[in-house]
């Protein structure tokens, strides 16, 4: 090698050495054993080994299987009392490869029985005000007694069974292990006492009416029900403590509900004697429901609700239903309940829309809740799979937003006046959309929510977000064309507040219901930003909505995990996104991303003094160097001030040169040559590795927005630079312009920084405007 090409070749190596070591520099203070890189490494050592029952894709392995529970129930509704009784008879299929000793069942009622250990389970302390009601159940009143009481549990042919009772879990002891493959049938007697949900705050239960006597049930948990056995964790042990949900097993259900002849009931399932139990003014109605598409038909009417209330029959009516493939079952009935129905077609296959609600619930929810029924299931059928059941049941109660299959429960009632503000309004249409929903997360995708909340939480809050937003612009009565849906989740500013709040009271998005502070961000706020975040500013909404579609596709009627939606959505996306993963859902590390600074240089045709510098240290002149380019910094002692603005090829002898010897006379005319040059920092305080979102405006008063994929971290976590090199002076930066990445911190995140006001100096700009 000759001596020139050798230190042109050193020079060119040890620059890189230099920059190197200036990124070096720039890297925080860590613990030993931490690198940086540590942030896009993969998540193998937090994911569970794919096996024959989970696949490395995400997708159910060859060996997948899932138990199955048959229901036979028949219950009756001791309106007067407020209790409720019943038998049922369980066949269990034990499509394991394990042959199982003994049987779980869930009693999830004895979370409000009088020895429930649920209340004892947190700390507490004297709070400086009460509300009357809080203070006189607190302090006041003996706890209600609310538990099962189980009569008998007895096999096949009669014989008793004995078992044991865990707080709200069950074991049945079979004579002998139940083989894989085989099935068992046993049946079970109970009763228990129906709490009133607008007290206690009970998924299920009533509302009583003093005005006229009378109570609206949402029924619940009011049977035994058999626990999950799964390849993950075999028996699904975890109690039911109160926040965390459940994990079912799917199954069919003949059920029968025996209610005073005057109530209006509906639940899981298709009614089998609605000629029994319809009048025949209700079934001519029900007939034209079926062929209305464009708007719902009131099966049973105000005027004829309340003159239902006023009688309190001591006749009784038995309404049947049948429900194949679910993996719960809830009613709610009422003499109280006004009826409304829609036919919605949904991939070809009519649907019913249907809600349920007092005559306190009008005028909103005559207006408003079928039409969100109808959007909802439009909305997520497009994202996910069609739904598959016949019927969406939206039912009106106080203060409460639950789901069960094919039906749901959910809060917003007007004023006594029936007027009602736009928070009512809007609160209302979410919940519906929310709870109706959760057909598709977890009814269908039927994940484990008794350990993973946000499974079911987040994912449905994400497309209630898409849900909302489609209503609103197609419900133009509803939302002004030019305004949005006010969504209270999803936007990414919305969960700024909360990541960047005291870190002692957040846990990650992967923690257990039971164990967070702030169960409605945790679970349903910040999986469902992550989610709308990796779609819109991350992966794209084409590839996103195709990997969660297939993620939903492969896991309905089916117990996904965790690790089966990130694999999957990898899988289907070609997007490695083990590094969003970490960031959002193991820790809870925030988002903040900002311009450190800018530096301004020019062409020069002279070495600046940090080259000559460099040179002499080394011996070297110019004569041993190929012809180089210099970039000298304005902010310097090599500044010239005569050459800024100037083009390259005229501040640069050696460029010109190069040009003239290397490119044709049209090759020149078309090079478009930069004047200015700017060394930009940006740096990243929070620990979430996002895409750099980035609007640079130049003086002619034009913007460039630039995003430099999220890999750009993978190397400096803690800074990184980019040279821009334009033909028209820069004079603004500014990081995520559009607020798409929940950046806790936005005064960092513009070029020349953005000065703003003290508090003090608002207070007083305020007092002076007053």
């Amino acid at each position: 090698m000759n001596r020139v090409k050798y230190y042109a070749a050193s020079v060119l190596f040890l620059f890189g050495a230099v920059l190197m070591a200036q990124e070096e520099d720039a890297k925080p203070e860590r613990e030993p054993g931490h690198y940086n890189q540590s942030r896009f490494k993969q998540l193998y050592e937090e994911f569970s080994t794919p096996n024959n029952y989970r696949s490395a894709s995400g997708a159910p392995g060859p060996d997948y299987y899932q138990q199955q529970a048959d229901y036979v129930i028949s219950v009756e509704l001791d309106d007067k009392n407020a209790k409720i009784s019943g038998e049922e008879t369980i066949t269990y299929h034990n499509n394991s490869p394990d042959d199982l000793e003994f049987l779980w069942v869930q009693l999830d009622q004895n979370v409000r029985a009088k020895d429930s250990k649920s209340p004892l389970r947190d700390g507490n302390g004297v709070n400086i005000a009460y509300t009357a009601g809080n203070f006189a159940e607190t302090y006041m009143t003996e706890p209600f007694d609310g538990g099962f009481n189980i009569e008998w549990v007895k096999d096949a042919s009669g014989k008793p069974l004995s078992y044991t009772i865990n707080q709200t879990m069950m074991r049945v002891n079979i004579p002998q292990a139940l083989k894989s493959g085989d099935q068992l049938s046993f049946s079970i007697k109970w009763w228990y006492n129906i709490p009133d949900h607008t007290i206690s705050r009970a998924r299920s239960g009533y509302e009583y009416f003093p005005e006229d006597g009378n109570r609206a049930y949402v029924i619940a948990q009011f049977f035994p029900r058999m626990a999950v056995y799964s390849d993950v964790e075999g028996w699904q042990n975890h109690q039911f403590w109160g926040s965390g949900e459940f994990a079912l097993p799917f199954g069919n259900y003949d059920v029968s509900i025996t209610v005073p002849a005057d109530h209006i009931l509906d639940g899981t399932g298709e009614l089998q004697n609605r000629d029994e139990v319809f009048s025949k003014e209700m079934m001519k109605r029900y007939k034209e429901a079926k062929k209305s598409y464009d708007k719902p038909v009131i099966i049973v009417t105000q005027e004829e609700a309340e003159a239902a209330e006023k009688g309190f029959s001591t006749e009784k009516k038995t309404w049947k239903f049948k429900a194949t493939n679910v993996r719960d079952y809830a009613f709610a009935t009422s003499r109280k309940f006004i009826w409304d129905m829609q036919a919605v077609n949904i991939g070809g296959k009519d649907i019913m829309a249907v809600s349920l609600y007092p005559k306190e619930g009008n005028p909103l929810w005559e207006d408003m809740s079928t039409k969100a029924v109808v959007q909802t299931l439009q909305t997520y059928s497009k994202h996910t799979f069609t739904y598959p059941y016949h019927k969406a049941i939206s039912v009106h109660a106080k203060n409460q937003g639950m789901e069960y299959p094919m039906i749901c429960w959910n809060y917003g009632r007007p004023n006594e006046d029936g007027t009602y503000s736009d928070r009512v309004k809007f609160g209302m249409i979410s919940v519906i959309i929310h709870e109706v929903g959760h057909n598709f997360f977890p009814m269908i995708v039927n994940s484990d929510e008794r350990q993973w909340g946000w499974m079911d939480e987040g994912l449905d809050t994400f497309m209630q977000y898409l849900a909302e937003q489609e209503f609103g612009k197609n419900n133009p009565s509803v939302i002004a064309p030019n305004e949005k849906y006010p969504s209270q989740r999803g936007n990414p500013a919305d969960i700024v507040p909360y990541m960047a709040g005291d870190q002692s009271y957040i846990s990650p998005i992967m923690s257990n219901p039971e164990n967070v502070y702030q169960l409605g961000p945790n679970a349903y706020g910040k999986p469902a930003t992550a989610l709308n975040i990796l779609r819109e500013t991350v992966m794209g909404e084409e590839l996103f909505d195709h990997a969660f579609k297939t993620y939903a596709q492969r896991w309905m009627f089916k117990h996904p995990t965790p690790e089966d939606f990130f694999r999957t959505m990898e899988d289907a996306s070609a997007v490695d996104l083990d590094w969003f993963w970490r960031s959002w859902f193991y820790t809870t590390d925030y988002v903040d991303i900002g311009v450190k600074g800018v530096k301004k240089y020019y062409v020069s045709n002279k070495p600046t003094k940090q080259m000559e510098k460099y040179m002499a240290d080394r011996n070297i002149t110019e004569a041993d160097l190929p012809p180089l380019v210099y970039l000298a910094e304005e902010d310097s002692e090599d500044y010239m001030p005569e050459l800024k603005g100037k083009s390259p090829t005229e501040t640069s002898k050696n460029l010109k040169e190069f040009m003239m010897d290397n490119m044709t006379e049209a090759e020149r005319s078309n090079v478009k040559e930069p004047k200015y040059f700017y060394e930009i920092t940006f740096d990243k305080p929070g620990g979430v590795p996002m895409p750099l979102i980035v609007e640079y405006t130049y003086a002619d008063g034009t913007k460039e927005n630039v995003t430099y994929p999220p890999e750009i971290w993978r190397k400096n976590d803690a800074e990184v630079k980019r040279v821009i090199s334009s033909q028209k002076e820069l004079v603004g930066i500014v990081v995520d312009p559009k607020l798409e990445t929940a950046d806790i911190d936005t005064t960092n995140n513009a070029w020349p920084k953005k000065e703003e006001k003290s508090d003090f100096d608002k207070f007083k700009d305020n007092i002076k405007g007053k």
